[in-house]
């Protein structure tokens, strides 16, 4: 589900990657080091920065809280459809197992209406795969195995098929929510530069993309300039970015492999059901 904490860490990425385009290793576009982080600065750290003339960019929850924004309840649905990176090849009695065999695939066969079928996980290979299927069919058939294929002796049809599991995802309320991101900087000059990084990165994009799959709306709100006369080497900006993000809840669910099957010559009608 996307989370308050979600939010920050996708707007202090797009800062960073801003700052940094090159890479951390790389010099940032303001010549100085930066650091980007969530939260609220710690003073004492604040002051050594400063003091060596280096910039904190923060992004902070504003104080004004979160706004209700639910239109109305929505069901599940899947944002992305995964395909399945398994591939099964049927060659009359000759099944071949290939692809990438990725967790949370389901790989089945058919023959003669036995179904075996068997769910990947971390580790598998094709291989190990056909060796799977090979023995759930040895319970009932003569099967021969030579790596990722198995054959099938005297077997009057064979159908292979693979699924993916797909992840569901269900909005249970949307909130709008600001969030203030803080240039704190030794000079005016920096301060400038480091606003107008920031604010040229955020101000470009009308959405953001939130680990759940989903986005979350992203809107200018204000700017605010500070020149603490109690700290001359403080010199701050804040950018005040609104984000209308939905909580959410994920649900994986199976797909079905074999509903149903039926056998039929060329040009004739259904004559057999594979499942029966």
């Amino acid at each position: 589900m996307a989370d308050q904490s979600e939010v920050e860490a996708v707007l202090v990425g797009l800062v960073g990657a801003a700052v940094y385009p090159a890479g951390v290793l790389a010099p940032s576009v303001l010549g100085r080091v930066v650091r980007v982080y969530r939260g609220w600065p710690v003073g004492a750290a604040l002051d050594r920065d400063l003091a060596a003339g280096h910039v904190n960019i923060t992004v902070f929850p504003d104080a004004s809280g979160q706004v209700a924004t639910t239109r109305w309840p929505d069901g599940y649905e899947v944002p992305v459809v995964a395909v399945p990176t398994v591939t099964v090849g049927v060659a009359g009695e000759t099944v071949t197992i290939g692809g990438d065999v990725a967790p949370g695939q389901v790989v089945g066969l058919l023959v003669d209406n036995v179904a075996v079928v068997h769910r990947t996980v971390a580790g598998d290979t094709a291989d190990c795969v056909v060796a799977v299927l090979a023995a759930y069919l040895r319970e009932v058939r003569i099967v021969t195995v030579s790596g990722s294929t198995l054959v099938v002796p005297g077997a009057g049809a064979v159908l292979a098929r693979v699924v993916a599991d797909q992840t569901a995802v269900r909005q249970t309320r949307r909130q709008r929510q600001n969030f203030r991101v803080t240039c704190w900087c030794p000079d005016p000059l920096t301060r400038d530069a480091a606003a107008g990084v920031v604010d040229g990165v955020l101000s470009v994009r009308s959405f953001v993309g939130l680990p759940d799959g989903l986005s979350g709306r992203l809107r200018f709100v204000s700017s605010t300039v500070f020149d603490q006369t109690q700290d001359a080497a403080l010199y701050r900006r804040d950018l005040v970015y609104s984000v209308e993000y939905a909580t959410t809840v994920v649900q994986v669910l199976p797909s079905m492999i074999f509903g149903d099957a039926t056998l039929a010559p060329e040009g004739a009608g259904v004559v057999q059901s594979l499942l029966g």
